[in-house]
């Protein structure tokens, strides 16, 4: 086969015709790992011989019968808090480092199910919190698009090996915004579902109430392709929602007349004013939604530093419930970053996280109203173009209002996916934002900007 390699659609497709093996996409996959993660540093743990006799096993059943589904033969990652039966989920901390769970979380049951072929453990921030850590047991991951710039976190090698073509798609999860800043830096798209809408059963916790899981692809075709896999109620996870799973991919190419965007304008040109790259890829979105005969409109809510103060509040307090035990007795063991904040979320009072709760509320009763005309909003994913390794502070969490944190508050669907790039040649991204359970919308507004504009027929250089 080529040395590129396809999206998840293509390969899909490929397979189906018998015109691509699962077995040399797979060798295609671990030949991009051997040449690349060495600068990377995307897997904790790549898994090749799993990965082997994943893709054979594929082969042999689709030479019988046929591919079971679209996500058959495809080569995936799982971030290492997603629990392997048998193989080492350490979280990137010391505390983990000999932990061999016993059977596979939800997330990674369903992907095995599905036909898919495990390629590795992916880098994370330790326990999805902080970053980058020079302290863990493993070295961060670097941007394929250049390795002096960070991913973001905390789905940072998933990030990174998407881009870098190591993996066709990968497990993100996602508290305050770990799925949709990976893929803004690195170029991908990237989903953080409703809340409730995929199990979070086996997936080590970071903030109970912010917690989501989801997908990390190439494409938003991809993403909607991933989480027909992933979503549907389990009872594992006490936050699940038992809902029929509908057709993520009903909407696809269906176009964009009659759909009413909103644009929250001021979270991105006045909270917190973005790059003038970030601002063109917003501008351009928008000029495409207006030539399909999208009605576009703006919409104003509470200043972005009112739902980042919020859901931060949560999030560091819930982190710090999460590992109290582990804070009590091994807190030496923690990375400096997230000994810091657990000791910070320690110290929060119990009035102030009820009062945290309680806004919550109110600005999510907010964006419900805001949204009542509308199909989805659009703001921005990241500020600009990915910062240098070395210029995050180590408070970063509370430096500036992050634009990802008011849909973890709120719970809704939202998905970072490329604009375009900035002087330095790095990505920027638009975030798309649909109500409850209307992931189709989401994927349908996204799907129709990446196929309008070329950005996802550039790959990082570094993968030639």
């Amino acid at each position: 086969m080529s040395t590129t390699i396809p999206n998840i659609a293509e390969a899909a497709k490929l397979i189906a015709t018998k015109k691509l093996s699962p077995v040399e996409l797979t060798q295609a996959c671990l030949g991009r790992i051997d040449q690349m993660d060495g600068i990377l540093h995307a897997f904790i743990l790549a898994t090749p011989e799993r990965a082997m006799a994943d893709a054979k096993a594929a082969e042999a059943a689709i030479m019988k019968a046929g591919p079971s589904g679209p996500m058959h033969g495809i080569p995936i990652g799982l971030k290492d808090i997603v629990d392997t039966a048998g193989i080492a989920t350490t979280c990137q901390s010391r505390i983990l480092s000999a932990n061999i769970p016993d059977a596979d979380a939800t997330c990674a049951a369903k992907l095995a199910a599905a036909g898919t072929v495990l390629m590795g453990k992916l880098t994370t921030h330790e326990f999805a919190d902080g970053g980058p850590s020079f302290d863990l047991p493993a070295p961060p991951a670097r941007n394929p698009w250049n390795p002096e710039h960070f991913t973001a976190g905390s789905s940072s090698g998933t990030a990174a090996a998407v881009a870098a073509g190591m993996i066709l798609c990968g497990i993100g999860t996602d508290t305050g915004g770990s799925i949709r800043g990976p893929a803004a830096f690195c170029g991908i798209a990237g989903i953080k579902p409703t809340y409730g809408l995929v199990s979070r059963a086996g997936v080590a916790p970071a903030a109970f109430s912010l917690d989501h899981i989801g997908p990390m692809a190439w494409s938003s075709e991809d993403c909607a392709i991933m989480l027909q896999v992933l979503a549907g109620h389990d009872p594992r996870d006490p936050a699940s929602a038992n809902r029929k799973v509908p057709d993520y991919g009903a909407l696809l190419g269906s176009g964009l007349k009659g759909v009413k965007i909103g644009v929250i304008r001021h979270f991105h040109e006045t909270d917190h004013p973005v790059a003038p790259a970030t601002q063109q890829g917003i501008d351009n979105a928008l000029m495409v939604f207006r030539d399909q005969g999208a009605v576009v409109s703006d919409v104003t809510i509470s200043p972005l530093q009112e739902w980042h103060a919020c859901g931060s509040l949560i999030s560091i307090t819930e982190r710090a419930a999460a590992y109290e035990e582990w804070s009590r007795t091994r807190l030496g063991d923690f990375g400096e970053r997230v000994q810091r904040r657990l000791m910070l979320g320690a110290m929060v009072s119990g009035v102030d996280y009820v009062q945290a709760v309680r806004r919550r509320r109110e600005l999510r009763s907010e964006l419900q109203a805001a949204m009542a005309g509308l199909d989805v909003v659009i703001t921005a994913g990241a500020p600009g173009e990915a910062p240098k390794m070395d210029a995050i502070s180590r408070w970063d969490l509370f430096d500036k209002p992050n634009f990802t944190m008011p849909f973890n508050v709120s719970g809704y669907p939202a998905m970072c996916v490329c604009s375009g790039f900035g002087p330095l040649g790095l990505p920027v991204s638009v975030q798309i934002v649909g109500k409850p359970f209307q992931e189709a919308t989401v994927f349908q507004v996204a799907d129709a900007f990446e196929k309008a504009t070329d950005f996802r027929n550039k790959r990082p250089a570094v993968i030639g």
